[in-house]
């Protein structure tokens, strides 16, 4: 699959009006409402050539939307990987050096490995030690139905029904190449308060992305309690909140080849295998099967390789 398979059907905003921000940290801004309440974030650009949350987020800022309680921070994480961004190659612009979104561990964050993106952790780093709440906002490379990923406890399968949206809810715990963000520090302690969601909004440049970016996001400063509703229900694109499914992931397979992964048929997400052992595809020389009847597949990727992840295996529970 080469790049120009992909019609870029959205564009990139100008965000470098945001660059300054107010916290010290480039591309931060933090507004408080000097009232009590939790410290909500909502964050755009992990990778680069993610569009949808960039003009969900350059959005709010048009609004002038403030917090009527605790703070609300918004952030562009990898912005150098965004700025970068070209129509005509627009796989190229993930990352500067590495997935910023695989770096958030400490041993990684406390550690000698200096690229683009580690640097970048390690200035967000003191913000996101403060952030109770967050919202980080991506897209997809294959086509797939969206999703809120909302990791492997049960607190974070709570605020993505209090969000309402998507329909499909996807429990997991990452990935083996490293951390994401919404599993750094308390967001993955099941005894912390903090908690956080990361939403797929689709393809990452087809047209429907940035209204679910746009609607995923007022949902959750909905449900966080930072905006009123009838701000929302003044903004909302498209009010229906479908009954959500929930999947619990059992694990992803990591492919060894140094080749992408070859798979036998055209899968695109939420796919049920009915019978363990199904071929899959190949993994170099090694085929792969579904691990148990009833198989859901999430997230099928064509382009990864060596130490990504090809699929999620998921069971259906609720």
């Amino acid at each position: 699959m080469t790049d120009t398979t992909y019609s870029v059907d959205i564009h990139a905003v100008d965000i470098s009006p945001y660059a300054e921000g107010n916290t010290g940290v480039p591309y931060v801004t933090t507004f408080d409402s000097g009232a009590p309440g939790p410290h909500v974030m909502v964050m755009a650009v992990t990778h680069g050539n993610e569009l949808c949350g960039a003009i969900a987020v350059d959005w709010l800022f048009k609004q002038g939307v403030r917090p009527k309680q605790g703070k609300l921070s918004l952030g562009f994480s990898n912005w150098r990987a965004y700025q970068s961004f070209d129509e005509n190659n627009p796989l190229a612009s993930r990352f500067v050096d590495e997935d910023i979104n695989r770096v958030w561990d400490v041993s990684t964050l406390e550690g000698d490995r200096v690229t683009a993106e580690t640097e970048r952790a390690r200035e967000l780093r003191p913000i996101m030690d403060d952030v109770d709440l967050l919202l980080d906002i991506h897209s997809m490379t294959t086509f797939c139905e969206p999703l809120m990923l909302s990791g492997a406890l049960e607190k974070g399968r709570e605020l993505a029904k209090a969000v309402a949206i998507p329909e499909y809810v996807v429990c997991d715990e990452g990935h083996a190449a490293g951390k994401r963000m919404r599993d750094y520090g308390g967001f993955g302690d099941p005894s912390s308060p903090k908690n956080a969601l990361l939403v797929e909004c689709g393809q990452h440049w087809e047209k429907r992305s940035e209204q679910v970016a746009h609607d995923v996001t007022l949902r959750f400063l909905e449900a966080t309690g930072v905006v009123d509703g009838d701000f929302v229900a003044a903004n909302i694109r498209d009010a229906a909140r479908p009954e959500q499914k929930i999947i619990e992931v059992s694990g992803p397979y990591t492919i060894t080849a140094e080749q992408p992964f070859t798979w036998k048929d055209v899968y695109t997400g939420f796919e049920v295998i009915e019978k363990a052992g199904t071929v899959l595809g190949w993994d170099g020389d090694k085929e792969i099967g579904t691990p148990y009847d009833n198989c859901v597949l999430i997230m099928p990727n064509r382009l990864k390789a060596r130490g990504h992840s090809a699929v999620r295996f998921g069971r259906y529970v609720d």
